[in-house]
């Protein structure tokens, strides 16, 4: 089955996590539904949420339009939130990305 519309562009990201996995305390992760949280849409919430740039300012420094930026900002927020409503444990990984850090 083939992808409608153009492939996704990679994403430059600045910061790879260092944890790949949150869970609720005192539940074994086998126990748990997971909720994958791609790396490029924890970049999206990193530099929106926590450095505080407007959504263009991050667009631009992820070599994404807005429009895309904004898709991967909505669908973290998404994923974050029915994580913690739910109990689910968030799982970091995968994505179409570039580490711009990455030596």
């Amino acid at each position: 089955m083939k992808c409608r519309g153009r492939p996704k562009s990679p994403r430059r990201v600045e910061c790879s996590p260092e944890v790949l996995y949150f869970k609720p305390r005192g539940v074994p992760l086998i126990e748990l539904e997971t909720v994958a949280l791609a790396v490029e849409e924890l970049e999206a919430l990193r530099l929106v949420d926590l450095e505080g740039l407007l959504q263009e300012e991050a667009a631009f420094r992820m070599g994404i339009s807005r429009r895309a930026f904004w898709d991967d900002l909505q669908s973290a927020r998404r994923k974050v939130a029915l994580a913690l409503t739910t109990g689910k444990a968030i799982e970091i990984s995968g994505g179409s990305y570039l580490n711009i850090n990455e030596k």
